[in-house]
């Protein structure tokens, strides 16, 4: 028998990997669902460095055509000032909205595509990219179109080309689908070759717009209104009143239903939850799990035998998901199992934005905050088929003082190893892991441990320890 933790190993996938505070910056075309996505973004500012909130154009939205206006951002921003001294009595990381308001900058939105002239919101991103006193990645999310992104880019090519992979370097890529044509026509032939880390999702539709056709009921329950309402709209100040849920009998839904947040999982990757999924996007997290399918380009996976991804955009006219749905098979198990990478977090999701309306409203006393989960052990060990792992978190802890509940669990998706592994007393704050016989060299296990506290709402953080055959 050997106590976990005797020795160490990193797998996380090169270009992933980050320490410290993530920074993000995000572009948007201000559709409706970024709309109700800026909401619990702002909820969430506190995790973050946020270096940019740029409004940008996609294939649906760009000046003159469903244009949300080019200060749409405003009213949240304004919201949130007014929310910020209670937020602060819960955080006083969250930083203020004059440091929020002089980040939010317009891009390039006057067609779909658009990045001929650079912006000042493309030339934000040039100096966030090329500024050397951080050398820090960021991640880039684009909720709209890449071409902001791609104008930034372009700018740095033509003025500082000696720089290039420097910038590179820092950049992480987090896209909802690719809403326009810019990643493939000049990103990828032009900077493909320095292997930016670049996640592009169809999983989002776990938050899309028709949730109600292919989410498993559980799941429903916290985006129904009777859940929206008292959690979120109802009674939870300014910002969370801004929030665009359903109204009565509108395309079948009840009032107060989520509507959608289809960009959300770009920044829900990167809260900082314990389960590491910035370090590699196959380990999967919040924001769903992907699958490494070229260079170094990360999408869903896609379980249907024989399938081959498409060479080029990943979008609403070739995303598996999206072309799925609109066969309208009912009940369709393979839909729902390809989205369960993202809606198996939905309840823990959902707790947790509602914790953060509470924190808009209520003294620190009053509203629940998430446990914290330390392991007995370090999060990467090496071992061998056969022996027995202790795994624990003795030191965990809730800020409330709440009692905690755990749970051990395999995420047999993430791993290497295809057998099936049974975890005795997983319910307990400290169990066994026996290694089967067959567990070869290279071979990893991935043990989740999941905590969650008896506040209201119930919150849920996790430790993810990562075994791997030596």
């Amino acid at each position: 028998m050997i106590l976990a933790g005797c020795l160490l190993v990193s797998s996380a996938q090169p270009g992933f990997s980050q320490e410290k505070k993530p920074r993000v910056l995000v572009t948007s075309d201000g559709e409706i669902d970024d709309e109700c996505s800026m909401v619990r973004f702002l909820l969430y500012a506190n995790e973050w460095d946020i270096e940019g909130i740029i409004t940008s154009s996609s294939q649906y939205h760009w000046q003159g055509h469903k244009w949300a206006g080019d200060d749409w951002v405003e009213p949240y921003l304004d919201a949130y000032a007014k929310v910020l001294p209670n937020l602060i009595k819960h955080d006083p990381g969250y930083p203020t909205a004059d440091f929020l308001r002089a980040r939010t900058l317009l891009g390039n939105v006057k067609s779909e595509g658009d990045m001929e002239e650079p912006t000042d919101g493309s030339n934000r991103i040039v100096d966030v990219l090329l500024d050397a006193s951080d050398p820090r990645p960021v991640w880039i999310q684009a909720w709209g179109g890449t071409n902001t992104i791609a104008r930034a880019l372009k700018t740095i090519e033509d003025e500082h080309p000696e720089r290039m992979r420097e910038a590179a370097g820092k950049c992480r890529f987090f896209f909802i689908w690719e809403q326009d044509s810019t990643y493939q026509d000049y990103i990828r032939p032009v900077w493909g070759k320095y292997g930016i880390p670049t996640i592009i999702s169809d999983q989002f539709i776990a938050y899309f717009y028709l949730w109600k056709e292919y989410l498993p009921s559980e799941q429903q329950n916290v985006l129904s209104g009777s859940w929206m309402k008292p959690n979120i709209l109802d009674g939870h100040g300014p910002l969370c009143a801004l929030y665009k849920a359903h109204g009565k009998g509108e395309q079948g839904f009840d009032e107060g239903d989520f509507r959608s947040e289809g960009d959300s999982p770009t920044f829900l990757h990167t809260i900082p939850t314990g389960l590491r999924s910035m370090e590699s996007p196959d380990w999967g997290g919040w924001g769903g799990r992907y699958v490494k399918v070229r260079e170094n380009t990360w999408l869903d996976h896609v379980a249907e035998p024989g399938y081959e991804y498409p060479i080029g955009r990943w979008y609403t006219s070739n995303a598996w998901g999206r072309q799925r749905l609109k066969k309208g098979i009912p009940n369709d198990a393979e839909l729902v199992n390809y989205l369960k990478p993202m809606w198996r977090w939905t309840e823990a999701v959902q707790n947790d934005f509602a914790s953060r309306a509470d924190w808009c409203v209520k003294p620190f006393a009053e509203a629940n905050h998430p446990p914290v989960v330390k392991l007995d052990h370090p999060r990467n060990l090496k071992v061998a088929a056969g022996e027995t792992v202790q795994l624990g978190a003795m030191g965990s802890s809730d800020p409330d003082g709440d009692p905690l509940d755990y749970k051990w669990w395999i995420y047999g998706e993430a791993g290497t190893y295809p057998g099936t592994i049974k975890i005795p007393g997983s319910g307990n704050q400290t169990t066994e892991l026996s290694l089967p016989d067959d567990f070869r060299k290279g071979m990893s296990i991935h043990v989740i441990c999941e905590v969650t506290d008896r506040g209201t709402p119930p919150l849920t953080r996790y430790q993810r320890v990562v075994l791997r055959a030596e």
